[in-house]
């Protein structure tokens, strides 16, 4: 038997571990426990958690313009799912350390005013939602057992602490916008991978390319390659251990001009001394024909 959309959800966010809590749990929070566990962790109700995703969806499919939407992460793990999420619905991304005075300070450069915000997670964001609260402006935010409530209107309850669990919930959210757009359909769906939300790693980040470009140099144009040294006191290739003899080498090819040379009769001074400079002689200047005849 298939599964239903909301099923297939509940699933994926099941493996993304959206349901863990944390050990505390705010008051306000307590309604969207489903229970407790033996360690102390809340588990959250992901019914509720579905139902509040497609709440949130349907109030940013209600705005207009798509960039009167703010959607914002100050958390590392968030920041590449808002930038993903505000590529496919349109809306502006704000990814790092929040600015003070964005939604309030009209002299800023970053000045923004929106009809929405979105936020990752409460208690990181919190001057963000402060500012929203001056303006009126209506706040969605992931909030997890122990997130503040204060000045948000409404609470998605899932876990904002996985990078995981972050990509899972801002994929979800994307689709269901384009889904109430009419932009992805049944018969059109959507071929976008819920592991390009995810949080990447700069180490991971690197292009499998980058790394291949000194072989593929070396293959093109023939350079050979230079073989890993192990350790730096390793014989050289051709020399055994205990053969090597500094004073050997330095008979077996001398050099001129080395500081064992005899020294000149008189000293280093009569060795180095210049010779004299010979008198210039400077020849007489040409006379201009013209200015002769005049």
């Amino acid at each position: 038997m298939a599964l239903t959309q909301k099923e297939a959800d509940i699933q994926l966010m099941l493996a993304a571990q959206v349901h863990l809590g944390t050990k505390n749990c705010d008051f306000q929070m307590e309604r969207y426990t489903f229970r407790r566990r033996p360690d102390g962790i809340y588990i959250m109700n992901l019914s509720k958690t579905w139902d509040k995703l497609m709440m949130a969806a349907r109030v940013i499919v209600a705005i207009e313009n798509p960039q009167d939407i703010v959607v914002q992460s100050a958390r590392p793990y968030g920041q590449r799912s808002v930038l993903k999420f505000a590529q496919y619905t349109g809306s502006k991304a704000i990814a790092g350390r929040h600015t003070p005075g964005t939604f309030t300070n009209q002299v800023q450069d970053t000045f923004e005013e929106p009809r929405l915000l979105i936020l990752t997670d409460p208690r990181t964001d919190h001057q963000p939602i402060r500012e929203s609260s001056y303006g009126n402006i209506p706040t969605i935010a992931f909030c997890d057992t122990d997130s503040p409530l204060k000045h948000v209107d409404i609470a998605i309850p899932a876990n904002n602490k996985g990078k995981h669990s972050i990509g899972v919930l801002y994929f979800l959210l994307a689709r269901m916008v384009l889904q109430m757009r009419g932009t992805i359909s049944p018969n059109n769906p959507w071929d976008v991978m819920v592991d390009l939300f995810f949080y990447r790693e700069p180490e991971e980040a690197r292009d499998p390319e980058e790394e291949a470009a000194p072989e593929v140099f070396q293959q093109e144009y023939g350079v050979p390659a230079v073989p890993a040294v192990e350790s730096w006191d390793a014989p050289a290739d051709g020399v055994a251990a205990g053969q090597w003899d500094p004073t050997a080498a330095a008979a077996a090819a001398p050099v001129a001009g080395q500081w064992t040379e005899p020294v000149a009769a008189g000293g280093w001074d009569a060795a180095q001394a210049a010779p004299p400079m010979q008198p210039m002689e400077y020849a007489a200047p040409a006379v201009d024909s013209f200015a002769a005849n005049y």
